[in-house]
């Protein structure tokens, strides 16, 4: 008899409702939390501005950002949830990508059972700050809500991603079957071998081989065993983090779950998840077609229109959006397929969107601006400003060879009749596209709102548009927008959290103070020094994204270039290093803007790389121009800012 037949419908409402919850629980969250926290941030910018000034006696919103702070913390331990069920963690996959099926699949254990290990440790130790909590009440200082509620994401958020880790686990060891579900723990307890005698060392009293081991090669060591290994970056310097606190007696084991808190409870690094749902928010709502079209109507006439289009619309795109493979991905969809229907060489198509994505990242609004300025401990909007010229140079260089690559090869522009009449319709078809920009910078360097508030502006700002003017985004598409901006924003948090526990455990060590001296003695050279760091952050941009670089190599680089023997400007390193790291995002072997520009354009990537190395050489030669004339990324912020002054 059908078993199926016996099924009751209650059985499968049941089953259909806690099938509904498993795959949307987080999300609910992160819908209500993103949507709230834009919210509040811009109600606390009108109110500083309109109410106050209707209502003089009104006095200050002070509970919006530290609200908003605990919600954002709270929503980015969620959205972590939904990286790991969609497996979008930040790694380096160069190992994984050559191994054969059965590997991937099995790696996919040991990936995540390593993830799971680190999980459970800021799970529990998260639960003894609570303890700690409940014995000696705290109050935060504007709401005096207790401090209990919001470090309660320790024990509940990393408690859901280990469940979530235990469900991809299962799965996974179904699909692999038991030998292979044995291989991968026996490859998990061969990693963690080195620990084991100075673990049993620390718990009774057996006799063992060692037990201490010297900080900087577990350190080191394991974060470089973990990252080849496939685990995400993130969770890779965490767990190295770990292993050391083991092996040396670093500091507190406690320490991890307490920083995995306290470092991302700032308001400044709550602009990264602003920017990507307002890029996001644009792309979805429309607003990039509109550009598109204005960009098409005042260059589209031209030898290579359709490209020189494609460089200026992902300028503009890819500023705002903070992510050179997002605009890629974004603009890249509606221009190659314009390119190749025009005559262009596809192979070029790809390489020029993948090259103009990453050019985007360079002018502010940007993303990993902002990641340097947390990490450095630099003003945000000096930087935005500073990015400006370089980012528009290596624009306007591109377009240049699009242009001498498109006359000689006779890819003529569109011939249609263009007149001021045209441009001036599809300029008033974008103007509320083109009004992001004026918002963003206007509000920040007129003094009217912080590089945060800004943010939060230009994403309520896009939201609106899209709904209300525009109408392209329905609730469903609303919903998808905030579980994309949360989760794109988690990974590169969460990498920021775990790097701020490997980085004060390289200042303890003197890691940075040990590489200055050791550059420094082996040559004074400014010119030399930097030629050395440009090479090295070509080369590392090859092969991990841009986020975790900045974090990793910022609390290392910034010292060296600051000693007085170089006397490099932190603003003018921070342009330098944005450069570099995006110069990277268009480089094999882990180039993903140019992978997504292979996969849009259906080229392969060998192809597409020949074609891209003309325009990497430009993108080069205008990367040296900024490193060795400063006044390229500091004239605009002393100019307009007093910058050094």
């Amino acid at each position: 008899m059908d078993n199926t037949a016996n099924t009751s419908p209650s059985s499968t409402a049941k089953f259909s409702v806690l099938h509904w919850l498993n795959e949307n629980f987080e999300k609910i969250f992160l819908v209500i939390g993103l949507l709230a926290i834009i919210l509040f941030i811009t109600l606390q910018t009108v109110y500083r501005y309109v109410i106050t000034y209707v209502a003089s006696t009104s006095g200050a919103m002070v509970w919006t950002e530290e609200l908003s702070r605990y919600i954002f913390i709270w929503i980015t331990y969620l959205a972590l949830c939904v990286a790991i069920k969609r497996r979008s963690s930040i790694r380096v996959d160069i190992i994984y990508d050559k191994l054969p099926k059965r590997w991937q699949d099995l790696s996919w254990i040991v990936v995540h059972i390593c993830f799971l290990v680190l999980t459970v440790m800021i799970a529990v130790t998260g639960w003894s700050q609570i303890e700690r909590l409940l014995t000696f009440p705290q109050y935060t200082p504007a709401m005096r809500i207790p401090y209990l509620i919001p470090y309660l994401i320790l024990p509940v958020g990393f408690g859901l991603m280990s469940l979530r880790l235990i469900q991809d686990i299962y799965r996974q060891s179904k699909l692999c079957g038991v030998k292979d579900s044995l291989i991968a723990l026996g490859i998990v307890f061969l990693v963690g071998l080195p620990l084991y005698p100075v673990l049993i060392a620390s718990y009774t009293e057996l006799p063992v081989p060692y037990d201490y081991i010297p900080p900087l090669p577990v350190l080191f060591g394991y974060f470089v065993v973990l990252c080849a290994m496939g685990v995400p970056i993130a969770i890779s310097l965490g767990l190295s983090a770990l292993g050391t606190i083991i092996c040396a007696d670093t500091m507190p084991i406690q320490y991890i779950a307490q920083t995995a808190f306290t470092s991302i409870d700032s308001f400044p690094i709550m602009a990264i998840p602003f920017f990507i749902a307002a890029g996001v928010f644009m792309g979805a709502g429309g607003l990039s077609k509109r550009l598109l079209h204005l960009a098409d109507e005042m260059l589209g006439g031209l030898y290579g229109g359709m490209g020189l289009t494609t460089v200026a619309t992902c300028m503009f795109f890819g500023a705002i959006s903070g992510s050179g493979p997002a605009t890629v991905a974004a603009i890249g969809s509606l221009t190659i397929p314009a390119m190749i229907e025009r005559g262009y060489d596809k192979y070029f198509a790809g390489a020029l969107v993948a090259a103009a994505g990453c050019v985007g990242v360079m002018i502010p609004p940007s993303n990993p601006f902002v990641v340097y300025g947390v990490s450095a401990q630099v003003s945000i909007g000096d930087l935005f400003i500073g990015g400006i010229v370089p980012g528009i140079l290596c624009g306007l260089v591109l377009m240049g060879y699009c242009y001498y690559r498109s006359r000689k090869e006779g890819w003529h522009g569109e011939a249609r009749k263009r007149t001021a009449a045209t441009v001036g319709k599809a300029f008033w078809d974008a103007k509320w596209a083109l009004m992001v920009p004026i918002i963003v910078l206007g509000g920040i360097y007129g003094g009217f709102m912080t590089p945060t508030e800004a943010a939060a502006v230009a994403a309520f700002y896009g939201l609106i548009v899209g709904v209300c003017i525009y109408r392209e985004l329905d609730f469903k598409a609303v919903c998808k927008c905030c579980v994309e901006s949360a989760e794109t924003s988690a990974t590169i948090i969460v990498l920021m959290a775990m790097a701020t526990i490997f980085g004060n455990i390289m200042t303890i060590e003197d890691v940075p103070g040990t590489i200055a001296r050791a550059i420094l003695g082996f040559t004074n050279s400014k010119i030399f020094i930097l030629l050395i760091i440009n090479i090295l952050l070509l080369l590392l941009g090859c092969f991990m994204d841009m986020a975790p670089l900045i974090t990793i190599m910022t609390p290392i680089l910034l010292p060296v270039v600051t000693n007085p023997a170089i006397g490099m400007d932190p603003v003018h390193f921070g342009v330098v290093m944005i450069f570099n790291l995006a110069v990277g995002l268009c480089t094999p072997p882990v180039g993903s803007a140019l992978f997504v520009g292979c996969a849009i354009g259906k080229t392969p990537i060998e192809r597409t790389a020949k074609n891209m190395l003309p325009l990497y050489a430009t993108m080069v030669i205008v990367l040296l121009l900024v490193t060795y004339v400063p006044d390229i990324s500091l004239l605009l912020p002393r100019l307009l800012m007093g910058y050094g002054a």
